[in-house]
């Protein structure tokens, strides 16, 4: 696995090493598009483990995860989900918006969020136990949190958490200049644009200006586009539908870049 670009700015990488190496598993929460999925592909890559990548949602049922029977060839055949693959590679396996599956899906890990570490398959009376190499790995976003959508206490007290935010402005400056090649200058400005974005979160725009977003408009100026449009596609637009809110925005966009 090629090694993505991923800079360091806390403990992050020692605290997973250390799960990693007495087999515990990581809750992940942070802000849309502030680098969890790049980190801890990152950590697959550092660990050499392979990475399995679910992307949780409404309808994703247990049999998703663990497995199913499947017809073929005039005869039934068992054909493992994501989770039970990486159970039995010893890989690393990493929940997206876990909160988003529905709570009786995600109780098929609390057998390997525990001392236990086994994943029962009842449709093969399968126990699978989980080498050490295995690692479970969940994330959200609390910001999007409510009474129908959260992680039950008895499952998150099964976690070792780690808390993401947006990077500070000189990391970030330095993670776009990396990532998209443009110069300190022009990624210090749209640092400083997206940060007076991010202070109108909850009171004009309800998610945050996110650092993925900011290398999408770094992209788009690096390769000559006009830098105000560009920030309109890439940082505006995906921020709000409203046409008042978004004129707005843009009256700050035009302050930098105009």
């Amino acid at each position: 696995m090629k090694t993505p670009y991923y800079k360091t700015i806390g403990n992050e990488v020692e605290l997973f090493k250390h799960a990693f190496q007495n087999q515990l598993p990581i809750l992940i929460k942070g802000p849309t598009g502030c680098g969890k999925t790049r980190f801890i592909t990152y950590m697959a890559a550092q660990l050499e483990r392979p990475l399995y990548t679910v992307a949780c949602h409404d309808d994703l049922t247990a049999a998703d995860l663990v497995g199913r029977h499947l017809i073929g060839n005039n005869s039934t055949y068992w054909s493992d989900g994501p989770l039970t693959r990486a159970v039995r590679e010893g890989a690393i396996c990493y929940l997206d918006e876990v909160v988003e599956a529905r709570k009786d899906t995600t109780v098929i890990l609390h057998p390997l969020t525990d001392d236990r570490r086994v994943l029962p398959i009842e449709r093969t009376n399968e126990n699978l136990q989980a080498p050490p190499e295995f690692m479970l790995v969940v994330s959200y976003n609390p910001g999007y949190q409510n009474l129908l959508k959260g992680m039950k206490p008895s499952t998150k007290q099964r976690f070792v958490g780690l808390r993401f935010n947006y990077p500070t402005p000189s990391i970030e400056q330095e993670i776009i200049s990396s990532e998209t090649g443009i110069d300190a200058d022009l990624a210090k400005r749209l640092v400083n644009l997206t940060n007076a974005l991010r202070q109108l979160k909850e009171h004009d725009i309800e998610e945050a200006a996110s650092t993925r977003l900011l290398i999408y408009a770094a992209t788009l100026i690096k390769q000559g586009f006009d830098p105000v449009e560009a920030c309109r596609a890439a940082l505006i637009e995906p921020l709000s539908d409203d046409l008042e809110t978004v004129a707005a925005l843009m009256e700050i966009v035009t302050a930098s870049f105009g």
